[in-house]
């Protein structure tokens, strides 16, 4: 009698443990093996290609990791100024910073090679030189030994000026004061100008136009209109030097700690976006300088004459600043060469 007893306690034991042992077990491995991980997106700018491109990555990762990774996007500098958005992402408070590889400069001078004025002559053979292996591979390998990860390169286009005043000719930017990024590429292309160049960061452009701080900003027409300078600067004047570009960089420390799986969704959705958003860029582009007009503002073109002289005087900014500088000149020496190769 005791043994049936035993026996049959180890029958109801074994029911329980296959009827409500495993399912109690299978929520915890579920839980464990489902980790949600936030990705938080910053830049400076708003209603843009930046912007965009975040959300278009973000949606991407967000479905293909199957809701694992969700994205949280910060435009228009709500985490701060631009060095505090390139700080948070280095410490891995922010994921991932987008904007203009010059403000990377401190971290490795090489990131303002793509900004080298006399660079780039179209749109299209700019995103030929940012899609070639031997450039893109470059500028997305800078900062790894500074706490960031390169994962895509978007174009944006060709600089312009917008002023207060109309400047119809090239004689007309002696001695204004024109904002520009904190590149030395592009604080010795405006000296060549006969202008001042004055570096600041993109929230203080706006303010420093209207107090007349400074005459003009050198940027894209897609600043200009999204950030609403018509009233401070109705005057745009069309230099097409130089092209810029966004560079996308990523905590190392936040990627590295991802499931390799989840690492693999990250880079192949951000090379992803980065391609599928030219056709984006280009109709945004030209939208904007419709907008620009529509809006009260004017486009000018200086003479084609001067905008050669032009070009003439600033196309050996790149080589000649980074002479003596051994890295940089092989990084100007890179994408200038594939410039070249992809007329």
């Amino acid at each position: 009698m005791q043994t049936k007893r035993n026996a049959l306690l180890w029958a109801m034991c074994a029911a329980l443990i296959g009827t409500a042992g495993l399912p109690a077990l299978a929520p915890r491995a579920q839980a464990q093996g489902g980790k949600t991980y936030v990705m938080k997106l910053s830049t400076a700018t708003v209603n843009d290609t930046q912007h965009e491109w975040l959300k278009r990555f973000a949606a991407a990762v967000e479905k293909d990791s199957g809701g694992r990774i969700k994205g949280e996007i910060y435009p228009a500098s709500q985490l701060g100024s631009i060095p505090r958005q390139i700080e948070g992402v280095q410490f891995g408070s922010i994921q991932a910073w987008m904007g203009p590889p010059e403000f990377l400069t401190g971290v490795d001078e090489r990131y303002e090679a793509l900004s080298a004025p006399g660079l780039f002559t179209s749109p299209d053979q700019a995103v030929r030189v940012i899609s070639d292996p031997a450039v893109r591979d470059m500028i997305l390998g800078l900062g790894a030994n500074k706490g960031l990860i390169g994962i895509g390169i978007a174009p944006i286009g060709p600089s312009s000026i917008a002023t207060r005043k109309p400047l119809r000719h090239l004689a007309d930017f002696r001695g204004t004061k024109i904002r520009v990024l904190a590149s030395p590429f592009q604080l010795e292309m405006i000296k060549r100008m006969d202008a001042s160049p004055v570096a600041m960061t993109l929230a203080d452009v706006l303010p420093a136009l209207s107090q007349g701080a400074v005459d003009g900003a050198l940027a894209t027409i897609t600043v200009f209109t999204t950030m609403h300078y018509q009233d401070a600067a109705k005057y745009v004047v069309e230099t097409d030097q130089p092209y810029l570009n966004s560079i996308i960089v990523m905590s190392r420390k936040w990627l590295d700690a991802l499931p390799e799986d989840l690492r693999k969704i990250v880079r192949d959705d951000a090379d992803a976006t980065s391609r599928e958003i030219v056709p984006f860029v280009k109709e945004f582009f030209a939208r904007q300088r419709e907008a620009w007009q529509e809006s009260g503002g004017e486009l000018i073109s200086v003479p084609a004459a001067e905008h050669t002289a032009m070009i003439g005087k600033i196309s050996s900014v790149g080589n000649d600043l980074s002479q003596g500088k051994t890295d940089l000149n092989k990084a100007v020496m890179t994408v200038f060469e594939s410039a070249k190769r992809n007329k």
